[in-house]
């Protein structure tokens, strides 16, 4: 079959299929030019979305006067938190739409054009992408997620759990109560409530992507055990994975803003935030790898069948080859010297070697450890905050010299 004949085997959806195309933000993005169909325009809409979140910031503390001078304990240019919230982790949100786009969209035709999914399946195939859309499609649900960023997001845990408690450009003491002020207010009001909502939107996509994934391993995939990626042929699908490294690097940023807020303003130590750490990558990973174990079944299946099967094959053809060239049945003008018997021997054994070697899940032990490198990066400098910069050179320069 030609490339051309195989594309065309493809309908719209399977051809097309995205996770991020879709929905009221992105319809009110296209309006604005601030995108076009494909996600173009990436740095006009990461400037237009960080400036309208941090910009008005900076100026209203500055028309304050909390800025950076001292009416305040913390002043806004030395709100760490803040800034890598919305400078650093916003726009890694918005380039993770592009990446994670550009991955999946070659990725789910890969179903069909490998034969994993049956023409008799496919209708089954299909429905499961239309599901997927729709839900991402909903209006319903980003009304919804903007009904939790401000009623639990800003209304709940920035306050009670990451705002500081101490007078800062956000907020002044009155009678023992925090009071926000202008700055305060558009932070509670458009700041906070776009970075949450749009990070608890990719997180919408990805459930939306789990029950994909889990609709797609409900149909008899066509797995071939002999595949040389060790996972059946759906060796492209751990491929994604590393799309959504820029997610967990926000994650990442925003746990280690958070800290860093805790060290400096507040006297905290690193070691004091291991278990948040620890549930953070743990979180992370778990949403983006856990899902692929629903194919791991099947997988399973796959390898006990093929291991059966050319075990059966194997042993049929080594005591031919037995009976052949150690039993004196080969013909004696048939010279051994260039036989392929043997090659086809070795071959087999390559082929059982592979099946074997067959994996459980679509990915690897360096994807898991990619992952989580790129969730604890962002936190990497704080531990420089455990050791003064004189014992640092002086450590350096024990090493060096």
């Amino acid at each position: 079959m030609s490339s051309d004949n195989t594309l065309a085997s493809l309908t719209p959806q399977e051809a097309d299929f995205s996770l991020v195309l879709g929905g009221p933000l992105y319809q009110l993005l296209l309006r604005a030019h601030l995108s076009g169909d494909t996600l173009q325009l990436l740095s006009r809409r990461i400037l237009v979305l960080t400036g309208v979140a941090w910009l008005p910031l900076l100026l209203l503390t500055v028309q304050a006067g909390t800025a950076w001078g001292g009416q305040v304990a913390l002043p806004f240019l030395y709100s760490i938190d803040i800034h890598v919230r919305l400078l650093i982790a916003l726009p890694l949100l918005v380039v993770a739409e592009l990446i994670v786009h550009q991955r999946m969209l070659p990725v789910i035709g890969q179903f069909v054009l490998r034969g994993l999914v049956s023409e008799a399946d496919r209708e089954r195939f299909d429905d499961a992408i239309a599901s997927a859309l729709r839900w991402r499609n909903s209006l319903t649900a980003e009304v919804i997620l903007l009904a939790l960023v401000y009623v639990v997001g800003v209304g709940v845990i920035w306050r009670t759990q990451t705002a500081l408690e101490v007078s800062s450009w956000y907020a002044g003491m009155a009678e023992g109560h925090f009071v926000p002020t202008l700055a305060g207010w558009w932070l509670g009001c458009v700041s906070l409530p776009l970075f949450q909502f749009l990070l608890l939107r990719w997180y919408y996509r990805i459930f939306i992507w789990i029950r994909f994934l889990w609709q797609v391993s409900r149909i008899r995939l066509q797995l071939c055990p002999l595949h040389p990626d060790r996972c059946g042929g759906m060796g492209f699908l751990g491929s994604i994975s590393y799309a959504f490294t820029p997610l967990l690097a926000a994650q990442g940023v925003v746990m280690a803003g958070m800290i860093a807020d805790r060290i400096f303003h507040t006297g905290a130590k690193l070691l004091e935030f291991r278990l948040e750490l620890t549930v953070l990558v743990a979180f992370a990973v778990a949403v983006v790898l856990l899902p692929m174990l629903l194919f791991s079944m099947q997988l399973s299946q796959a390898r006990r069948q093929g291991s059966r099967e050319v075990g059966m094959l194997a042993l049929r053809y080594a005591r031919d080859f037995d009976q052949k060239w150690l039993r004196g049945g080969a013909p004696a003008d048939e010279p051994l010297l260039g036989s392929g018997d043997i090659q086809s021997l070795a071959d087999l054994g390559n082929s059982f070697t592979v099946i074997t070697e067959m994996k459980l899940v679509p990915f690897s032990k360096r994807t898991v450890l990619q992952l989580v490198g790129a969730t604890l990066l962002p936190v990497a400098p704080l531990t420089l905050t455990m050791i003064s910069l004189d014992e640092l050179l002086s450590q350096l320069f024990k090493i060096l010299l």
